[in-house]
């Protein structure tokens, strides 16, 4: 496990502030019983920070017929949809809420060539909100190869209010490879063909690069 690079400098300021305010607490406080659950809450939260940014190793088999989820979380809406941005066609819609405590890196879940990339500001409604998907700032990724053509949204919340994505329009990308990154509680949809095999259940605790979300 490392430190994504999008933490880097987040955890240095937070390490400083900690510091600061634990002097505080040990050389300003006189009683244990405020310093011991202040302590206690301090060193929480840095944990948190530190965890929120963490990038976990992790194996898988790649398989250019299976999709996988592309970020940890909770699988929220399985149905059939009309894309309207790029398709502009029938899909079935898959999508992952990630809470503030799930890694928060997102993969490619099929390796390809990168076709399309845009990026849309907008509102912050909460994740699982039906209208996020559109009305949310988000990004979205099409990814082309000999088998199919998916889309990879990347979607803010009420907390993320950042939204990073590698993708540049022609990247050949590999299957497993980091897409992005959202801070601090998001969503991903992705956009797959209505002949695929949707092998995910709704409602379903899932894993990056782990659970297989549809057989293409």
């Amino acid at each position: 496990m490392k430190i994504h690079r999008q933490g880097i400098l987040v955890i240095i300021l937070c390490s400083i502030v900690a510091m600061a305010i634990l002097g505080v607490i040990f050389f300003v406080l006189k009683s244990l019983a405020v310093i011991i659950p202040a302590t206690i809450v301090v060193l929480t939260v840095y944990f948190l920070v530190w965890w929120f940014f963490r990038v976990p190793d992790r194996s898988f088999e790649k398989n250019g017929k299976l999709v996988y989820a592309p970020a940890d979380g909770r699988i929220v809406v399985i149905e059939e949809t009309t894309e309207n941005e790029y398709f502009k066609d029938n899909r079935i819609q898959v999508s992952i809420f990630m809470s503030p405590l799930n890694v928060h890196v997102n993969y490619y879940p099929v390796g390809g060539k990168v076709d399309y990339v845009k990026y849309h500001p907008g509102r912050y409604l909460v994740a699982w909100h039906p209208k996020s998907s559109t009305e949310n700032e988000h990004a979205t990724i099409a990814i082309q190869n000999d088998v199919t053509k998916i889309l990879v949204r990347q979607i803010a919340g009420v907390l993320a209010r950042r939204i990073i994505t590698n993708s540049k329009p022609n990247d050949n990308v590999n299957q497993g490879e980091e897409l992005g990154f959202i801070r601090f509680g998001s969503r991903v949809d992705i956009f797959l063909p209505v002949t695929a095999k949707i092998t995910a259940q709704l409602h379903q605790s899932c894993r990056a690069m782990k659970t297989v979300v549809a057989e293409l």
